[in-house]
């Protein structure tokens, strides 16, 4: 069995604060796994700068300068996270054997890697990183974000419970990914349709390491948003059924009045059709509302532009 190149692929924004233990933490490990023969000496940690403002770039420039377990990619501006991370293997894919995606701040154990580069070993093309646990998390997060798993599964989503985006993915894993045309990208959910051979590890979530989350609670209801309306069109079912049940309710409200009109029992219902028409417009614009995601994210696809553009490698320079 050879040992096969591992590429660790790692977005970054504003991540000056936590980089230096992220490198010192992953490069020790990469080492372990050369030691062991587990990877070859050609394996890298690969970080992807997503435009930050900070001097992010700069930290990795230094690494890749002194070490030749570290290479860097510089996008030419912020992207965000999804596409950074497919900037990331699209760009390690002709390089490697295999990557692993993981975010900066290491609250994802990197212990884990070990046991997904195991399981590659053992056949598997995909290995997905489960957490057991949440306990590091707040109780609103922790809760929103198992609801969401829950509605994912519910609108027929193929989602692995509790999966973020960490993850092993063999090299014909990533070139097949690459392949996917979407702009409104939503990895988590694109990575089970490619269908190959599978597995996962169990591992506790950790405290982030430095710095501060770049998820806060309004990037974290458009990400939902975004898995939900790019996988599944039940919410445009549901749209339809509430109308088709508005249109059985207005036929009995119509008998009913026409009753009332026959016994001559018509009393002025001001609140009622007040309360009504609040009702049914609010219910249209939510309507609307829905029809209106999926028409722009249709605008978004048909315009085909580049998902990211790369300004500059560490290795151009080198």
């Amino acid at each position: 069995m050879t040992p096969g190149t591992l590429y660790i692929v790692v977005p970054c924004y504003k991540e000056e604060a936590v980089l230096p233990e992220t490198n010192r933490q992953l490069c020790s490990l990469l080492q372990s796994l050369i030691s062991s023969g587990e990877i070859d000496e050609r394996s890298r940690v690969m970080y992807v700068d997503d435009g930050s403002p900070d001097t992010t770039w700069q930290l990795i420039e230094q690494y890749s300068a002194s070490s030749n377990l570290v290479c860097g990619v510089k996008l030419a501006a912020n992207s965000g996270h999804q596409h950074a991370l497919l900037a990331g293997l699209h760009t390690a894919q002709t390089m490697c054997d295999m990557t692993v995606s993981i975010d900066a701040d290491l609250q994802d154990d990197i212990n884990a890697i070990r046991e997904m580069v195991k399981l590659y070993h053992e056949g598997n093309d995909i290995v997905y990183g489960v957490r057991q646990s949440r306990e590091t998390d707040t109780f609103f997060k922790r809760n929103t974000a198992l609801a969401f798993y829950k509605v994912m599964k519910w609108l027929g989503v193929r989602s692995v419970y509790n999966h973020a985006d960490f993850r092993l993915m063999s090299r014909r894993a990533v070139e097949q990914l690459c392949r996917y045309r979407e702009r409104n990208l939503f990895l988590r959910g694109l990575v089970p349709l490619l269908g190959y051979p599978s597995a996962s590890v169990s591992y506790d979530r950790k405290e982030r390491q430095a710095g501060e989350s770049k998820y806060p609670l309004k990037k974290m209801i458009a990400f939902a948003a975004e898995g939900i309306t790019s996988f599944s069109s039940f919410p445009l079912r549901i749209l339809l059924r509430t109308g088709m049940a508005f249109i059985v309710v207005s036929v009995a409200i119509l008998t009913y009045v026409l009753y009332r009109y026959i016994t001559h029992d018509v009393v002025p219902g001001w609140a009622s059709l007040m309360v009504s028409i609040w009702f049914v417009g609010g219910c249209v614009l939510s309507g609307l509302g829905i029809v209106g995601e999926y028409i722009g994210k249709i605008y978004i696809e048909v315009k085909d532009r580049p998902r990211f553009n790369v300004e500059k490698t560490t290795w151009q320079n080198q």
